[in-house]
């Protein structure tokens, strides 16, 4: 059985007990939120045998963080691909995604399977295309088959664009980036060549069922999400989140677990109206949203732009941020990208838990404030998101070791620390409430 149909069941699972505990949650909470829609635990039944430490996604635990990584056509490495994941885990990726869509993508992914200790996700009509001369090649038994391999693999959740209907292709015309999805992209060209409809939605059932033999999760993919200011929010968007509220439903009553991906581009007076309009059409599914960006102007610098809609939006209800890195736009990410874009998520996340008051979420912010204020530099390290980053910055200028004792660093030094100077006044008005008690 499926996650899904075992909480439905009233049963609780190996997976739903471990990431009670890992959430400070209880299994009977985990296997309710389960059984509600609102929760999902990635985990293929393939992926369990190998290293998978099964993670929790949805609105009633903490918010969570995917890396994208994979090669492309251009750039084909499994080493600096299994480089990019254990970085990405490393910093506190939640779960990561094998994007590539060049080389030799069988043996990458399955050692990024293996290799993974998260959840694994993948869009497999990537391979699919790579199976055929054109796009008006594909069919649905050739993304039948990939779909079945990849499940078999050990991928632990797809992301199908079924939303994207032949229907829906017009209402894209007049915006400026028209369709940016590279899925919902080649989906829409298909239903334009052929005159019909996509061939995912038509066959979503029978898709349905190879994701629950292996327990796969659903990532129903945004294939018109916006792909600038100017075309968030439009009808295209919205036409599809219809359809994938409609299909959130179907694969839910069929016993497979359901997140829904959103924009995008989106600007920030939009971002919490985008997440509630997606909890209320989707029936509370987890939302799983990539950034979203909250202006067009910033490449080499879309890693800030993005953590910023993706703070709103976690703080509004998301459940899973879709890291952007530096190269958004530009470039394949490196290793260095991909730590970059895993530090910017990961305070974009805690900032949502916060925000939304998840138990014990602000602990290690007032921890590392008392450390900060007892001048107690190494226990600051220790604490922060990227200790060795903090490390190195303080050290820039003051290496030596007995300046981890200082009341100061080179910013103010030592005359004109504002704490040390507040600790010195506490110090002066105890001293003169001894001297009136006397």
């Amino acid at each position: 059985m499926t996650q899904l149909e075992s909480a439905r069941l009233g049963h609780i699972t190996p997976e739903m007990k471990r990431v009670a505990e890992k959430e400070n949650r209880t299994p009977e909470f985990i296997r309710d939120e389960i059984a509600a829609g609102r929760l999902i635990i990635p985990a293929n039944t393939n992926h369990l045998k190998y290293r998978l430490d099964p993670t929790a996604i949805g609105i009633g635990v903490c918010c969570k963080i995917n890396a994208n990584i994979g090669n492309s056509a251009t750039t084909s490495n499994l080493d600096q691909e299994l480089d990019k994941l254990h970085m990405a885990v490393h910093y506190g990726a939640d779960t990561v995604m094998d994007l590539s869509t060049g080389g030799e993508l069988d043996p990458i992914r399955e050692a990024i399977v293996q290799a993974s200790t998260v959840p694994v996700g993948t869009v497999p009509i990537y391979q699919a295309l790579l199976d055929v001369p054109k796009v008006e090649d594909l069919t649905w038994e050739i993304m039948r088959d990939v779909i079945e391999k990849q499940a078999k693999q050990g991928v632990d959740y797809f992301t199908i664009h079924a939303g994207v209907r032949k229907d829906h292709v017009p209402l894209t015309h007049n915006r400026i980036t028209g369709i940016v999805s590279r899925g919902g992209s080649i989906l829409a060209q298909w239903c334009i060549a052929h005159n019909e409809e996509n061939f995912l939605y038509t066959h979503f059932d029978e898709i349905t069922e190879i994701l629950r033999a292996c327990d796969v999760s659903y990532s129903l993919g945004d294939g018109l999400r916006p792909g600038c200011l100017a075309d968030a929010s439009d009808p295209a968007q919205f036409a599809e989140l219809d359809t994938l509220g409609e299909l959130t439903a179907r694969a839910q009553a069929m016993g497979v677990q359901v997140m829904v991906e959103g924009p995008g581009h989106v600007p920030f007076h939009q971002v919490a109206m985008n997440v509630e309009r997606q909890q209320k059409v989707c029936h509370g599914a987890p939302f799983y949203v990539l950034g979203p960006l909250v202006t067009d102007i910033a490449p080499g610098y879309d890693h800030i732009t993005s953590a910023i809609g993706a703070t709103a939006a976690g703080a509004a209800g998301a459940a899973l941020l879709c890291y952007v890195t530096p190269a958004e736009h530009l470039s394949l990410p490196n290793k260095e990208d991909v730590r970059q874009g895993v530090i910017a998520y990961k305070i974009a996340a805690h900032a949502a838990d916060i925000a939304r008051g998840r138990p014990g979420a602000r602990d290690r912010d007032d921890e590392l404030s008392r450390a900060r204020f007892n001048f107690d530099w190494n226990r600051q390290f220790a604490l922060a998101l990227d200790p060795e980053a903090a490390k190195a910055k303080h050290d820039s200028t003051l290496p030596q070791e007995g300046f981890k004792d200082a009341p100061f660093c080179s910013m103010c030094g030592p005359k004109f620390c504002a704490m040390k100077i507040s600790q010195d006044g506490r110090a002066i008005e105890e001293e003169h409430l001894v001297k009136v008690d006397v």
